[in-house]
């Protein structure tokens, strides 16, 4: 069964620079659509709906844009958040051709229960995402890693044991590289306390600063045989 990919509908932009500002407040999300051999187009869309999209597909598969009675087929890149609500405020489309083979990047993501992490260790997410080769139409959304192979410490799952269609999709990271691997538990060291100047005790002082009787009494009978002299 071929995997339908998510549809959005999209409308021609003519708001450009500053102008934008007040294109989001009324809840449209300006974007481009660029592409090899392609002229750019400035689009807005629907702010709900592009974050809805968005959230399901990420940066590592294919969309179909909607412009009145064009298809154009893109992967996002480029999101732009708003740096303070953290709300997606533009957003880039390359257009691909669905009979070249493109490289980006999917999520990896972590399924199952491991009986080390049960045990008190730790498990460590090594490699989040990977580096592909291959057909627009071939991107997976994600891949997804069961770790409940991992029982004991230093069991770890490497690029080359990821599960995937090979036949379609080629990984361009090293065969060799964690994804992830489980540590001994880290244990904690007891914070130093470092007493003040106001809570030092003559033992906590060093034993220069220390003035005994003797030494304060000479220095005093010093000062005073200066002033004589004077």
């Amino acid at each position: 069964m071929k995997k339908e990919n998510p549809k959005i509908s999209a409308a021609i932009r003519t708001v450009t620079g500053r102008k934008v500002k007040h294109l989001r407040h009324t809840g449209q999300i300006p974007a481009t659509i660029y592409g090899h051999k392609f002229e750019s187009i400035s689009v807005q869309f629907p702010g709900l709906e592009l974050n809805k999209v968005f959230n399901q597909v990420g940066e590592s598969s294919l969309v179909e844009i909607i412009i009145a009675n064009d298809n154009y087929p893109v992967i996002f890149k480029n999101p732009q958040f708003h740096p303070i609500t953290g709300e997606l405020i533009h957003l880039d489309c390359y257009k691909v051709n669905l009979k070249e083979k493109i490289t980006t990047t999917v999520p990896v993501e972590l399924i199952g229960e491991s009986l080390a992490v049960k045990n008190g260790n730790t498990l460590m997410h090594v490699l989040s995402e990977v580096e592909i080769e291959a057909l627009p139409s071939d991107l997976p959304e994600k891949i997804e890693v069961d770790i409940s192979s991992l029982v004991e410490i230093d069991n770890k799952i490497i690029v080359s044991e990821l599960n995937i269609d090979r036949s379609k999709v080629e990984i361009k990271n090293t065969p060799e590289q964690v994804v992830v691997i489980i540590e001994a538990p880290r244990i904690e060291e007891e914070p130093v306390v470092v007493a003040t100047e106001e809570e030092a005790t003559p033992a906590d002082v060093p034993a220069t600063a220390q003035k005994t009787e003797e030494e304060k009494a000479a220095k005093a009978a010093e000062e005073a045989a200066e002033k004589s002299d004077k």
